[in-house]
């Protein structure tokens, strides 16, 4: 069970936290399937390759640079890149999210809440999952 206490605290921390914790808290939202209030892998690995088919609008099954804009620096998407053919496919694409993840996961449980999605490994995540 909930307390008042953790609830007011909560609410504290997200009024004195401002936009990038209420946005890490509606990316647990928007991604929870069970209900939970984190984020497994399952869940975010799920939520990435949603993403991946709504990016890929030429039905090719890779992203490019250009699909990829806003998530991935030049630099990253080569890193990313096995075998360099300047794309992603979907399995390159979930293990960069599957690194990311387990960097936003300091604690190694398995679980990524709204604190860690707020962390710079964690908004590197939501990058790709939006």
């Amino acid at each position: 069970m909930i307390s008042r206490r953790s609830v007011a605290l909560a609410l504290t921390i997200a009024v004195l936290s401002g936009p990038a914790w209420a946005a890490s808290g509606n990316a647990v939202k928007m991604f929870d399937t069970d209900n939970d209030v984190t984020l497994d892998l399952a869940e975010v690995k799920k939520a990435a390759a949603a993403l991946f088919a709504k990016l890929d609008p030429d039905h090719d099954g890779t992203l490019d640079a250009r699909e990829l804009r806003g998530r991935l620096t030049a630099k990253e998407l080569a890193a990313a890149d096995p075998d360099r053919d300047g794309t992603l496919t979907l399995d390159e694409y979930l293990a960069v999210v599957e690194q990311r993840f387990n960097a936003a996961n300091p604690d190694k449980d398995g679980t990524l809440d709204a604190k860690e999605l707020n962390s710079r490994a964690g908004r590197a995540l939501l990058r790709l999952l939006r």
